[in-house]
């Protein structure tokens, strides 16, 4: 699909206010209620736009804490690669996790109430599965730039 300056307007107004009515939509990027129906329902079916979520605070909900962590595996393990992925989709602590180049495997979001916890989850669960090599832990002290939230001093 080859988008153009208002399907780039219509994704950068989603991309902040998901929630938007059609008919506001429809007004900031000036096409009527229907053409922006259209070409919102193609930028779905095309795959440009994935799905709609709620984002919500981390910290309300008890995980106070955040680690970003890289992890390399043993690759001359039968599996390695299957086993981890597997392992990752049952860890509710892991938010995101991505296989990325370098020193490591993947990198995870990992997201606990507290150090105690997060702790656990790398000595319980993340250090006791089989292949794991090497984990790198990065505690994230504070977030300086989101898509929620402007950057601070």
């Amino acid at each position: 699909m080859t988008l153009d300056g208002i399907d780039c307007r219509i994704i950068a107004l989603l991309q902040k206010e998901g929630r938007i009515s059609n008919q506001q939509l429809a007004d900031q990027v000036a096409l009527s209620p229907s053409a922006c129906l259209r070409r919102l329902r193609a930028l779905e079916e095309s795959g440009v736009i994935l799905g709609y979520q709620a984002i919500v605070d981390p910290a309300l909900l008890g995980q106070r804490f955040e680690a970003i962590v890289q992890v390399s595996l043993d690759q001359t393990q039968p599996g390695w690669h299957e086993s981890f992925m597997a392992q990752l989709q049952v860890w509710p602590e892991v938010h995101e996790a991505s296989i990325v180049t370098g020193a490591s495997n993947y990198v995870l979001q990992v997201k606990t109430a507290d150090l105690e916890a997060f702790s656990n989850f790398v000595v319980d669960k993340l250090n006791q599965t089989p292949g794991v090599r090497d984990i790198c832990s990065h505690i994230v002290m504070r977030k300086v730039k989101s898509p929620l939230r402007p950057a601070r001093a």
